[in-house]
């Protein structure tokens, strides 16, 4: 006979954590309790807790790794105790760094030889690439304007209207003017003759997109540097560009060979990617390489002497994990450029199989380009009977995460869901997805038309009104298109929130 005993006294070793007086109190949500607990009820809490996030797997709003081999798990969790920052302690991941650096820099087609060691640095995702390639820029105008005697206080940035956050953050935080190409229907990306008109002497560099957020378009890079160069031949100026390939620049190396969109141009001084998108690393590290050594100012670089040696540095922050760059370096020699170009092709055909079966439902128009970034974006045919922030919310039910949104100036009144095909995403969750988008359709199809009757019951008041009174009419119809334009601004503040601010 076998018995079983449980011991309860004062200091609480009851096992089961569920029988403890841990699941009896509220959760400490302001203030740091005042007592313990073991460590097993404490793992048990916040897992619970941590039960009601989404499925990072079914979240297609992010364009951030979400799935890596268990041996490079295994690398991550062995190093996750290592400050990069202190080189001299841990020469060899610093040389891993420099080896990614330089991997990238000749995917980019650098201008650097083989024995050569190019200009770049890794960074906590593109956000922080971003800024520290517009300090770079700002710091080589400003320098050029202070040798001629000019005035170098109103430094601008011209962009389209599609970029990521960041850049906001960057003009915001850097007080530098952001001077933004508005989009139009149709057409969601920076127009490269706009954009070049815009362009005047406080400009400090051009920035393009390759692989748009809102739809994984690529931005005419080879087109914005010819016309560059025409307007600097004709000015005397040198407005350089920036390249932002969070998004593409590991996806157009592998799919795009013969796309000229990198160093090969002469204007590109500097590229940002994101290691934690298709660079295919867990969230938390970007990279940003520079043609050359001329292109990043030395007062930028700080020489620090940190336990013992001397350490250059340009970063916007000082500690910072290893485990992110020893996964990048694992990805690279792993994967090679046979395997990162398979898995691209993948993801290709995944938004393939996804963009033919949101077409074969008839309701849907596709937004997103065959070639770009995979993902598909699309928007309704006709949204008055429900919207595609309904179909998004629907769609949680099944435990899909997709964003709808609203696209920016002058194209707001377009709203867009958008799917992003990551490596994890295959055929056959696209399949998946397609069958439950057909569901949710027709729920919604048997729903009655609350908002569509609301809507016609407000446009008949103010037609009414403005046959009886001109005047207050069309007073009345302002104010209705004021608010039609605020709900459309306050979808987009919440897409931005949830798709847009990833790096």
């Amino acid at each position: 006979m076998v018995i079983t005993t449980t011991i309860t006294d004062s200091k609480e070793h009851l096992h089961s954590t569920f029988a403890s007086r841990y699941v009896r109190a509220p959760l400490p949500r302001f203030k740091m309790p005042e007592s313990s607990m073991p460590k097993e009820a404490a793992y048990q809490i916040v897992n619970d807790e941590l039960m009601l996030d989404g499925n990072p797997r079914l979240n297609l709003a992010s364009f951030v790794t979400t799935w890596m081999e268990p041996e490079c798990d295994k690398l991550i969790m062995s190093s996750v105790n290592k400050n990069y920052v202190d080189m001299d302690e841990y020469p060899v991941t610093t040389e891993l760094q420099n080896r990614c650096v330089n991997m990238i820099a000749h995917l980019f087609n650098a201008p650097v030889g083989d024995d050569e060691t190019a200009v770049g640095v890794s960074t906590v995702g593109s956000s922080e690439a971003i800024m520290l390639a517009g300090l770079a820029f700002k710091r080589k105008w400003q320098a050029k304007r202070k040798a001629e005697g000019k005035p170098y206080d109103k430094p601008n940035i011209v962009t389209g209207a599609n970029v990521q956050v960041c850049w906001e953050k960057f003009a915001r935080y850097f007080e530098v003017e952001l001077k933004e190409v508005k989009l139009k229907e149709g057409y969601y990306v920076m127009n490269p003759k706009e954009a070049v008109e815009m362009v005047d002497e406080n400009t400090i560099c051009v920035a393009a997109i390759l692989g748009s957020t809102l739809t994984g378009e690529f931005e005419d890079v080879k087109l914005l540097n010819k016309l560059l160069t025409e307007k600097n031949e004709e000015t005397g100026w040198d407005t350089p560009i920036h390249v932002d390939a969070a998004s593409g620049g590991f996806i157009a190396p592998f799919l795009y060979p013969d796309l000229e969109w990198d160093f090969r141009l002469p204007l590109v001084k500097s590229i940002n990617v994101s290691g934690h998108k298709y660079g295919l690393v867990y969230a938390g590290v970007g990279w940003v390489i520079w043609r050359s050594k001329d292109d990043l100012p030395e007062e930028l670089v700080f020489h620090i002497n940190y336990l013992g040696s001397d350490q250059p540095t340009f970063t916007l922050n000082f500690s910072k994990g290893s485990s992110q760059i020893i996964a990048q370096y694992y990805q690279f020699i792993r994967l090679g450029f046979e395997g990162y170009k398979s898995i691209m092709e993948n993801c290709m055909e995944s938004a393939k199989v996804l963009k033919e079966g949101i077409e074969k439902t008839g309701l849907f128009d596709i937004v997103s380009k065959d070639v770009g970034v995979p993902l598909v974006a699309f928007s309704l045919k006709d949204s008055s009977g429900y919207t595609v922030f309904q179909v998004a919310e629907s769609l949680r039910r099944f435990g899909w995460i997709v964003p709808a949104y609203t696209m920016p100036p002058n194209a707001e009144h377009i709203a867009v869901l958008r799917v992003v095909i990551r490596e994890d995403f295959s055929h056959g969750l696209a399949e998946r997805l397609v069958s439950d988008i057909e569901k949710v359709l027709k729920e919604l199809d048997a729903l009655p038309p609350r908002l569509l009757t609301k809507t016609a019951h407000v446009s008949a008041v103010a037609n009414e009104t403005a046959r009886v009174n001109p005047e207050e009419g069309q007073h009345l119809k302002e104010n209705i298109t004021e608010t039609q334009r605020e709900i459309a601004r306050y979808w987009r503040r919440i897409s931005n929130k949830k798709t847009s601010g990833v790096c």
